[in-house]
């Protein structure tokens, strides 16, 4: 008896309607906005957490950057190991509810370090949410339309950044940033009983065309599959480099904003939330369904759509910490978030199709686990130092000019979406020969 049959009922090819289908995926995108809204929280309430608590720029980049990345990508891996061989609904479930409750107990915090440790229980779980989530959509979209239903799925992060930044500011200016994280925590556990009662688990592979293998690789095997597809390691680098950019927006601006450009949270908070949330959401949605498009012409042309979104975005990006005027930042904006989101879509897709089958849920998290341990965890405290560092000499605009230093960040990441391309189509014949 395989680990399937032994913990869970998967759904026979064909049992599946479409209409289902569109519906498992919408119910897994509100989960993502679920999870990305508690993640994102936390980052437009730092400028009253940090007068609560007296802290350095230093000490709240550990917070939401460092505490939370280093478990949600460390478990994200052990996670998606059972997850490959037991029930990854119920993986989704756990993950949902714990991290909705520890969400909660973040706004119970009486010193630093309690935020810190329930933080960290968001982190725990949040890394059993999108490597499931990602399996389980690859097993409902063939190839030519993952990118799409990938990148539809990762509008939860759009909608997330526009709940959790306008929402969460609204609630706190009202309420206080402690109700900010009860109102935001506690509708998971709802959502996670949704997902229990009517997400169906469906039969691993049934997407693709040919018999699947009931052969479960190994950890080891994964990793040495991965680490032979000279596409994927190309990719998993530009993506963990447009992550460190693209989080250093989203967890840094709000805080930017109000000290370079004299706005209150709550007073910025439905621009952001629209502009920046709009702006990375249509991103997202255009890079799958282009990467889609000209992948069906030509498979190279996958991970490029991605090299040339991340240029076009590259001065406009620059341009907002150049200017002055907060009219003009908030009009720019929407250009390098929705030219920054293009890069997420076609990156999950292809970290799905470029390994076998078996491979996809451990795959995925070792794919977050890189880019978030580096792009988040790394990235946010060294922000934090390097404006910590530059505040003696630029004061308030210390943390514009540190923004703006990391922007360089993407260049490098165009560099490998681009070489990605050459071995593409190799690559994704020895991940469908791995599946047989």
């Amino acid at each position: 008896m395989t680990a399937d049959s032994a913990t869970s009922a998967p759904a026979q090819p064909g049992e599946l309607s479409t209409n289902y289908k569109i519906y498992a995926l919408g119910l897994l995108v509100l989960v993502y906005i679920s999870n990305y809204a508690d993640r994102i929280l936390l980052g437009i309430l730092l400028p009253a957490i940090k007068a609560e608590f007296s802290l350095t720029d230093t000490e709240l980049g550990f917070l939401h950057g460092t505490a939370f990345a280093i478990f949600y990508a460390t478990l994200g891996v052990p996670i998606a190991i059972y997850a490959d061989r037991g029930n990854r609904k119920l993986v989704i479930v756990a993950a949902t509810a714990m991290w909705s409750a520890m969400t909660a107990l973040c706004g119970m915090a009486q010193s630093y370090w309690q935020l810190v440790f329930a933080r960290i229980g968001v982190g725990v779980g949040e890394a059993g949410s999108n490597p499931p989530s990602h399996s389980i959509i690859s097993d409902l979209f063939t190839l030519k339309y993952r990118g799409t239903a990938l990148a539809i799925f990762s509008q939860g992060v759009s909608l997330g950044i526009v709940v959790g930044l306008y929402g969460g500011a609204q609630i706190a200016e009202a309420y206080g940033w402690r109700v900010a994280f009860y109102a935001l925590g506690l509708p998971g556990i709802l959502i996670a009983l949704l997902v229990l009662f009517t997400l169906v688990e469906p039969r691993r592979g049934a997407a693709e065309a040919q018999p699947l293998s009931a052969n479960i690789p190994t950890f080891g095997e994964t990793i040495r599959f991965i680490a032979s597809q000279r596409s994927l390691r190309h990719i998993i680098t530009g993506a963990t480099l447009t992550t460190l950019v693209g989080y250093s927006g989203v967890l840094w601006w709000p805080s930017f904003i109000v000290r370079s450009h004299g706005l209150s949270p709550a007073d910025m908070s439905a621009f952001l939330a629209l502009v920046f949330g709009v702006g990375s959401g249509f991103g997202i949605f255009l890079g799958g369904y282009l990467s889609d498009y000209f992948g069906r012409r030509d498979v190279k042309l996958m991970p490029r759509v991605v090299t040339v979104a991340t240029l076009i975005g590259l001065p406009f990006g620059a341009a907002i910490y150049l200017v002055d005027n907060s009219t003009l930042v908030f009009l720019l904006i929407g250009i390098p978030a929705a030219a920054g989101g293009m890069y997420l879509g076609p990156s999950l897709a292809m970290a799905q199709s470029l390994v076998a089958v078996r491979m996809r849920t451990v795959a995925s998290a070792l794919f977050l686990f890189i880019i978030n341990l580096i792009g988040m965890g790394l990235g946010s405290v060294v922000i934090g130092g390097m404006s910590d560092a530059l505040t003696p000499q630029y004061g308030q605009d210390a943390l514009r000019y540190t923004l703006l230093i990391v922007m360089v960040f993407n260049v490098w990441a165009a560099y490998h979406f681009w070489r990605a391309g050459r071995y593409m189509e190799a690559d994704l014949k020895r991940a469908l020969d791995a599946s047989a």
